[in-house]
């Protein structure tokens, strides 16, 4: 729910809709207006944010059904065959057509229609890379693509577009403010609708999980916001908790916690037994599995020896698609990782030294920690694909849910504006000031300390909720200095 009406009795409002009765002394009632105030400048000053990531999400949920559109003809094959042609046979068809840059892996096919990918890195691409898509079943190449960790350059397109609007590393900050308030909105509207429907609407379910279709004007509103927001309310949470995961700010402070728990995925022993690594300076600037490019000795690739490499890995029980990319450097062993995003996932990892035929250390989703597992689960649901088009429709209805949360909002926000000819104004006035003041000391003392913590987790809320109150500090010195 982003954003709140403002209480005070306008037009059709019933009486119990006004401002909260005055206490003579400090109550929950000024804990309940201060939720309301602070759910109305958020959602005021933050829907905008969460629309935008609404909208972005909701074209990037259905990439694989826009790259099937777009790139069909290059990602699948025509014709399923028989037998797929063995892998070094693909690679040296993909090497011929396209000899730049180096081989940095090949991922095998994650269903029968689809086409081999042989990844190439090029030092002019960056942090990106050219992968070329081979027919397993004849070996015919059927075009290449510059991709991102995989995605094709609409879904790489689409998918910044959802992170930073392509604004580099200021967007960011977008995408980590709308998941940052996202759970906020949503725990103070749940709160309001909830105990307004038990004491002032009706004491059953329905009352706070149904729209009220016989009300009116900005009641009828509210019913459809609140009770849609209900709804949504899981989806919502889960979209906020995901997001801030792989956030600028808050991801690094998620990263400390996964350090300090030992909750991270367990690293893959790629060294082979006995032998000797290079000397560091070797090898300097290069990382991870490009290790064709850092020795400069792709012509020492026996293409047949990922073939080798896959033989290993399907005896050691890694089935479906997985990704096999050569050794490092002499003294490293190649790497097959499944690559299976798909509920029931599959993430587990070998290491083959491909000489003898033998792998030399496994890593397996099993033994991922709880936290790590979760992370992991929670991502992949979140980009849409750990259910497949399940997962595709449900993301879908809370995107267009929450666009229309929001619209239901700023129409409250524009219904409760004065109507008498002498109080013309755009919009409602905001909730009264001072609320705070109302609230029970032991929830100041508690609460406080506990902002100042949630804040330090969450900085990009954290700053901008430091915003609100100053901005509310300097009205409310301007208001008190026009009437002195």
């Amino acid at each position: 729910m982003t954003s709140a009406i403002a209480r005070q009795p306008q037009g059709d409002d019933p009486p119990s809709a006004g401002p909260e009765p005055s206490a003579p002394g400090r109550s929950w009632n000024g804990v309940r207006a201060l939720i309301v105030r602070l759910h109305f400048y958020a959602g005021v000053f933050v829907a905008p944010f969460l629309f935008v990531a609404a909208v972005t999400g909701l074209l990037y949920t259905f990439t694989p059904q826009l790259d099937q559109l777009v790139y069909g003809d290059k990602i699948s094959v025509e014709q399923v065959g028989e037998t797929p042609r063995p892998l070094a046979e693909q690679i040296e068809a993909a090497r011929a057509e396209h000899p730049e840059g180096t081989l940095a892996s090949v991922i095998t096919p994650s269903a029968p229609d689809d086409a081999t990918r042989v990844v190439l890195s090029l030092p002019e691409l960056g942090e990106k890379q050219r992968t070329v898509f081979v027919d397993p079943y004849t070996a015919d190449v059927q075009g290449e693509l510059t991709t991102w960790f995989g995605s094709t350059p609409l879904t790489t397109w689409l998918d910044d577009l959802y992170r930073n609007l392509h604004l580099g590393e200021t967007g960011r900050l977008y995408s980590e403010t709308a998941a940052s308030w996202l759970w906020v909105v949503v725990a103070g509207g749940l709160v309001l609708w909830l105990s307004r429907s038990r004491g002032q609407r009706a004491k059953s379910a329905r009352g706070a999980l149904l729209p009220d279709r016989s009300a009116s004007g900005v009641r009828r509103t509210r019913s459809w916001h609140a009770a849609t927001g209900v709804w949504l309310a899981l989806g919502l949470f889960f979209l906020s908790a995901t997001g801030l995961t792989w956030s600028h700010y808050a991801g690094d402070r998620f990263g400390q916690l996964l350090n300090a728990a030992k909750g991270n995925a367990p690293e893959l022993d790629t060294r082979l037994p006995g032998a000797t690594p290079p000397a560091e300076d070797e090898h300097a600037g290069h990382e991870g599995h490009e290790g064709a490019e850092s020795d400069g000795k792709e012509a020492d690739i026996d293409p047949a020896s990922f073939d080798a490499a896959l033989k290993a890995a399907r005896d050691n029980e890694l089935d479906g698609t997985v990704e096999i990319m050569p050794p490092a450097d002499s003294a490293s062993a190649w790497t097959v990782a499944q690559n299976d995003n798909v509920w029931p996932v599959h993430y587990d990892q070998v290491a083959v030294d491909v000489d003898n035929d033998k792998v030399t250390a496994h890593s397996r989703w099993t033994d991922y920690p709880l936290l790590a597992k979760l992370s992991k689960l929670g991502v992949q649901g979140h980009m849409g694909v750990l259910f497949g088009i399940v997962n595709q429709i449900v993301l879908a209805a809370v995107a267009i849910g929450l666009m229309l949360v929001i619209f239901w909002g700023y129409r409250m926000w524009w219904q409760r504006r004065p109507t008498r000819a002498n109080r013309t104004a755009p919009f409602g006035k905001a909730p009264a000031r001072g609320a705070w003041r109302r609230v029970p000391l032991p929830v100041l003392i508690v609460g406080v300390p506990a902002v100042v913590i949630l804040g330090w987790a969450l900085p990009v809320l954290g700053v901008t909720l430091l915003g609100f109150v100053v901005a509310d500090l300097v009205v409310g010195l301007v208001r008190r200095s026009r009437a002195a």
